[in-house]
């Protein structure tokens, strides 16, 4: 198991090697999992995602290139060197995190499709996830910093990803309009616009606003679903 985190040399480190403090390390990850006792079977595994986690964070903070390992390091309150036990390189991270970012999508859409209902009710239960989800931390990553700043193999199996994920959601809409519960539409086109939609809240949304995650999703998916036109009663149809 590896120290927890104190003042003190690092002895995998050598001589004059002293992690310190940072005002970055008291950021987003209140208790580093380096910092209390973790059964050796589930130690790697924590860890690592600590790792990715605390990088996503500053992705989406101060950008892919403006961060280094040395600030993810600081954040954890841990040596730059203890991240090679988990990773092996800054692009490695980012990889992991947008690969996070949408299989945790990917997974959302895939629920609410065996769910019960509607193909509307898992639709709109998809979208609602997919709004909660951007506004995480690898949701997050995904929409701010994504694949481009990786090398072109890592770019083509997360593009590969993103299009399985895109014909899970247009899926959900063919179902709809063979159902019945949504008009008939270009499923494509539609998928597109109700995704770019939805993954824009990851841009603009502030976990420190006044809006919770929960309150964005609900009311992004209402506006997306219904539109901005007022709709008329079935009384006042029947009248004309």
């Amino acid at each position: 198991m590896l120290p927890a985190r104190k003042k003190r040399r690092d002895p995998r480190l050598g001589a004059g090697a002293v992690c310190k403090e940072s005002r970055l390390a008291t950021v987003r990850i209140a208790v580093s999992p380096w910092a209390r006792p973790l059964d050796r079977g589930q130690e790697r595994a924590i860890k690592r995602d600590a790792v990715l986690r605390a990088a996503a964070q500053l992705f989406n903070e101060f950008g892919y290139h403006e961060t280094s390992l040395a600030m993810v390091a600081e954040r954890l309150q841990v040596t730059k060197p203890t991240l090679y036990y988990y990773i092996k390189n800054k692009e490695e991270i980012l990889f992991e995190c947008v690969r996070l970012g949408l299989e945790l999508l990917r997974s959302a859409i895939a629920d609410a499709a065996a769910s019960g209902g509607t193909a509307l009710d898992k639709l709109k239960a998809a979208m609602h996830e997919y709004a909660m989800i951007v506004t995480r931390d690898f949701g997050m990553c995904l929409i701010r910093v994504g694949e481009d700043p990786l090398a072109p193999t890592g770019r083509k199996k997360l593009r590969f990803l993103k299009a399985e994920l895109d014909h899970e959601f247009r899926a959900l809409i063919e179902q709809g309009i063979a159902e019945g519960s949504l008009a008939p539409c270009d499923p494509k086109l539609a998928a597109f616009t109700l995704a770019g939609a939805l993954s824009w809240i990851g841009r603009w949304y502030d976990p420190q606003g006044p809006l919770s995650a929960e309150q964005v999703a609900r009311d992004s998916t209402a506006v997306l679903m219904n539109g901005l036109t007022p709709r008329r009663s079935s009384r006042t149809r029947s009248l004309r």
